[in-house]
């Protein structure tokens, strides 16, 4: 491995993150509410510290795949932990361990939170908790290849490393050069951002509120800077501005700039988006049905609006509530437990298993059926009117297999951590690992993580992590293979 070159990565990473301060603290400064000394002094750490590195390693080599598989690990870990010191120094969040778990699930746009109550935090560093969203939302590593001045195949092994692997199965291309595709990416990602914040602004919500929320929708994270996250407001136009921008956070970007392109061809192919609009409106139909019929609301609007709302916010892992949904019926609770293991698109923003692999695993079950009844026919599988090979089907269910068993045996474990009920256990796995927020039981959406041991957050960190790098780039550090020249 190239260690010169990793140190050069973490330190670039470390002044970037201490640089990245100066935001809050102007938040600081602006509402004078005793946060600034926590930022400056945070500043100057995470700066001492990349800047040594950064400077007697400049002169790098090049990365190979490996390197860039310890960087994307490593680098979250270690931006998240000095992240974390404003909340720490501050004493807003004493624990180091609930600070680094809190900002943890806000670059990997998680949204799990030990926070009781958000609305006594100061305004900096309530900004800060939801700027970490904007920053992790489309890749701390993708951020950072704009930055550097990386290669386009050292900054190829790098988005590698940190994008999912159902892009390999869509055969997602953009641009040729790395750095070119990152800044198209974050050209539209931020501009989908401002469009948000002004809606949500004009509409009556206080400009502050209205940023911190945008950051937590597009992004798909959800971070609130209220206690009661959009149920606080109880407003018909916030909650339907939410659903379409959480939506179009579940899109691949490749599509929304094929749809500024008006590449309207590549958009009718998409196999992914299909699936995403037909299970969407599936799950929103039958949730909002549920509750009308149980009578929860008062009409059908109103049951569609509650429905549809926590469906797209749970199936594009956002996370965002406007009711305690554990109050619902038991079917409603059981459809929005199926979604939880779904997630939306590869190359968006979200986390979870991903359509992509689904639809995938799908259309390998169904040729496989039809094979069984005409064995000398061939059926190909196709994506994006492409056929894909056998090596990408295998990826597909080695992908759905390892998240399967990482929620089983994460449950296993946080029971013998914490002595919780295993369906608690295993829901603050699935809502972790899947990068979603609250999940059911102990860690419902009237609950939080607070309760929690120290090592159970440490696994859980683990779990946001191995989620929001889509599992492989984390689990090959495990293997002794990984280690060997």
């Amino acid at each position: 491995m190239n260690f010169f070159t990793i140190f050069y990565v973490l330190g670039s990473l470390l002044i970037f993150t201490g640089s990245m301060m100066i935001f809050p603290a102007i938040v600081s400064l602006i509402y004078n509410q005793g946060d600034i000394a926590a930022f400056l002094i945070s500043m100057v750490i995470s700066i001492s510290a990349g800047f040594p590195l950064w400077w007697f390693f400049r002169r790098h080599s090049t990365l190979n795949i490996k390197d860039s598989f310890f960087i994307a690990s490593i680098g979250w870990i270690l931006v998240s932990a000095a992240s974390a010191l404003p909340f720490v120094i501050h004493g807003t969040i004493p624990s180091f361990t609930d600070s680094f778990f809190e900002m943890m699930s806000g670059y990997t746009t998680t949204g799990s939170t030990i926070l009781s109550d958000i609305e006594s935090m100061p305004h900096g560093l309530l900004f800060w908790r939801s700027f970490t969203h904007l920053l992790g939302g489309m890749g701390f590593i993708m951020l950072i290849i704009i930055v550097l001045p990386f290669v386009s195949m050292e900054g190829m092994y790098l988005y590698r490393a940190e994008a999912s692997p159902g892009q390999v199965l869509t055969r997602e291309k953009f641009n040729p050069q790395v750095k070119g595709t990152a800044i198209r990416l974050w050209i539209i990602y931020l501009g989908l951002n401002f469009l948000n914040t002004m809606l949500l602004w004009m509409g009556g919500m206080p400009l502050f509120d209205s940023m911190c929320h945008a950051f937590g929708t597009l992004s798909t994270s959800g971070y609130s800077t209220k206690n009661a996250s959009f149920g606080h407001y109880n407003s018909a136009y916030f909650d339907w501005i939410t659903i379409i921008f959480m939506f179009l956070g579940g899109v691949t970007f490749l599509l929304h700039y094929q749809i500024l392109k008006r590449q309207w061809g590549l958009v009718k192919i998409n196999t992914e988006f299909r699936w995403y609009i037909g299970i969407t409106l599936f799950f929103c139909a039958i949730v909002s049905w549920d509750l009308w019929d149980q009578h929860m609301y008062e009409g059908p609007m109103e049951s569609i609006r509650y429905g549809t709302f926590q469906v797209v916010s749970i199936l594009t892992t956002t996370g965002f509530t406007t009711t305690d949904y554990e109050l619902w019926p038991q079917a409603a609770q059981m459809f929005l437990f199926v979604v939880m293991f779904v997630g939306a698109s590869a190359g968006s923003t979200t986390s979870g298993i991903k359509i992509i692999h689904y639809a995938v695993i799908f259309k390998h079950l169904n040729a496989t059926i039809k094979k069984l009844l005409r064995p000398l026919e061939v059926y190909p599988i196709q994506i994006n009117g492409n056929n894909i090979d056998s090596q990408l089907v295998d990826i597909a269910v080695s992908y759905f297999v390892i998240n399967i068993l990482w929620v089983l045996g994460g449950g296993g474990l946080m029971v013998l951590l914490d002595d919780m009920d295993y369906f608690s256990a295993m829901n603050s796995v699935i809502a972790t690992l899947m990068n979603i927020g609250p999940g059911f039981g102990e860690v419902g959406p009237s609950h939080n993580f607070s309760g929690i041991s120290d090592s159970g957050k440490w696994f859980l960190s683990l779990s946001m992590l191995t989620g929001r790098l889509e599992m492989f780039s984390v689990v090959v550090l495990f293997f002794p293979s990984f280690w060997k020249e």
